[in-house]
């Protein structure tokens, strides 16, 4: 049976599963610089196998990627393209191509389970909200910085908002520095979330892929 080789090239990692026909053989993630990471990937493969690729990350690494395969393994990988038609979904944008296409999979994904209209959650990096109507058609969406980037904005920008502690996030009012930063951040991704979860079935990304 064939193997597939999954890569969901973010921003700044990759997750990957490996595929032997519908069977989930293993799983992993590394950071685009991690070499042996890389290297231990390749080594999983055969010059038989298919490997596709769902990357954010831009032309340069996708050239990068293409040849390391093509390099080492002799296997051309297929790169997911974002349309502005596929599996019954219509895309809203203008110019489909400027949509990431891991926000496309995952609606995608999630219309295949889900049906009707339903609302599509990823979280990572930046924290993406999109909606479909029942028809199919993309009905817009959100994309929000997610909470590290918020925090690493305002620790970048300000010179006495500083702290060492690990806390969690919340909705109370902070009472350290540490808290009032987590705890501001929590909602603005929260009340995103409360506008949609009461009136939509919510799929979450990470769920669908």
């Amino acid at each position: 049976m064939s193997l597939c080789l999954q890569l969901d090239v973010g921003n700044s990692s990759i997750k990957w599963r490996l595929l032997e026909g519908a069977e989930i053989r293993d799983r992993g993630q590394c950071a685009h610089d991690d070499a042996a990471a890389k290297h231990a990937l390749l080594e999983r493969i055969n010059a038989d196998a298919q490997v596709w690729v769902a990357s954010v990350a831009g032309p340069d690494f996708e050239r990068e990627l293409d040849a390391l395969f093509a390099r080492h393994r002799g296997v051309k990988p297929w790169f997911a393209r974002t349309t502005s038609t596929a599996g019954g979904l219509a895309n809203s944008y203008q110019q489909p191509e400027r949509m990431g296409v891991d926000r496309w999979l995952a609606m995608l994904a999630a219309r295949a389970r889900v049906g009707g209209r339903l609302c599509v959650v990823d979280a990572g990096s930046a924290l993406t909200i999109d909606l479909v109507a029942a028809s199919g058609q993309h009905e817009g969406g959100y994309i929000i910085p997610g909470p590290a980037l918020m925090e690493r904005a305002l620790l970048l920008d300000t010179d006495r908002v500083r702290f060492d502690e690990d806390v969690s996030c919340g909705l109370s009012p902070g009472r350290s520095t540490a808290e009032a930063v987590r705890h501001g951040i929590a909602p603005v991704s929260y009340t995103h979330l409360r506008a949609h979860e009461t009136s939509l079935p919510i799929a979450d990304a990470g769920v669908c892929l």
